[in-house]
């Protein structure tokens, strides 16, 4: 019942009439107290932070990726202990008297969960917050139900690392770990000269492993066609999989990492008889994995 009231009244109604309905236990940080940090500036996460006194942490993160993402997290000291709703408000300042509170989302409460909110509520919140309004939360405690918690993110000094936060979101790589996983590199016809798109790929996964240091373990397969003598063609894998590590070395990746193996013509993915099903055989398989 207190939902409707919010959803429906405080539109209508102040702030202050709905605090009225009932005890209201409100958390936000002082003005001295507004502490937004860039907490990770990288081309593979960028995060911002805001931590509400008393009550826990609202943080906001995008990861490298094909398509722009953001994700809201209130991360909470105590987790809720049932299922509910928490409604999100814009309030407005305090220099914008008579102005009312407008409705964000509705975020669901999850049992030993913290709440999140997917992108578009997110970048809603960013530019509430870029405007100088408080996103707020308001919902039912968990154990006193008659209790109701109120809790705002303070817009002081946060136009500065929005800033920030921005300008990282533009550095953030077009792709993630998933998408490089597992890679299939193809070479032209004899020796170990990469094609043209697989020497893109190659590149891109070097600037990847400049950055994310939980890489555990990288396994590079190489193979050729059936054309040649086996033996030559088993050292010509092994040649095309170790010049793929001296690569990876370069970049920055520890050499004990690697494991390299040679299968030469062994293991062939494609019939050997056409020109298209040499090419796909012709090939060195990356694997990487981490935690």
């Amino acid at each position: 019942m207190w939902r409707t009231l919010i959803f429906g009244s405080l539109l209508v109604l102040s702030h202050s009439v709905w605090a009225s309905q009932s005890y209201v236990r409100q958390y936000s940080a002082a003005l001295e107290q507004s502490d937004w940090q860039l907490r990770h500036n990288s081309p593979l996460r960028c995060e911002i932070s805001h931590p509400i006194p008393g009550f826990g942490e609202a943080v906001f993160h995008s990861e490298a990726g094909k398509e722009l993402n953001l994700w809201f997290e209130l991360k909470m000291l105590r987790l809720p202990d049932g299922y509910d709703l928490a409604e999100v408000l814009s309030i407005p300042p305090r220099w914008r008297p008579g102005e009312q509170a407008r409705a964000i989302a509705s975020m669901r409460l999850l049992k030993q969960f913290n709440g999140d909110l997917p992108k578009q509520a997110a970048w809603n919140m960013l530019h509430e917050l870029e405007r100088g309004y408080q996103p707020t939360f308001y919902f039912s405690d968990w154990h006193q139900p008659e209790d109701k918690v109120v809790a705002s993110l303070n817009p002081v000094q946060f136009p500065a690392i929005y800033q920030q936060f921005n300008q990282c979101i533009s550095m953030l790589l077009p792709y993630r770990f998933e998408d490089i996983a597992f890679t299939v590199l193809s070479y032209e016809v004899g020796g170990d000269q990469l094609t043209r798109e697989s020497r893109r790929r190659l590149a891109a996964i070097a600037e990847y492993l400049k950055y994310d240091d939980a890489i555990e373990q990288v396994q590079i397969q190489g193979y050729t066609d059936s054309y040649g003598g086996r033996w030559m063609n088993e050292q010509l894998s092994v040649q095309r999989a170790e010049k793929v590590k001296r690569f990876f070395v370069d970049a920055g990746l520890a050499e004990n990492r690697i494991d390299v193996d040679g299968f030469g013509q062994r293991r062939h993915v494609a019939p050997n008889q056409t020109i298209q099903g040499r090419a796909t055989n012709r090939r060195v398989v990356v694997q990487m994995t981490r935690p």
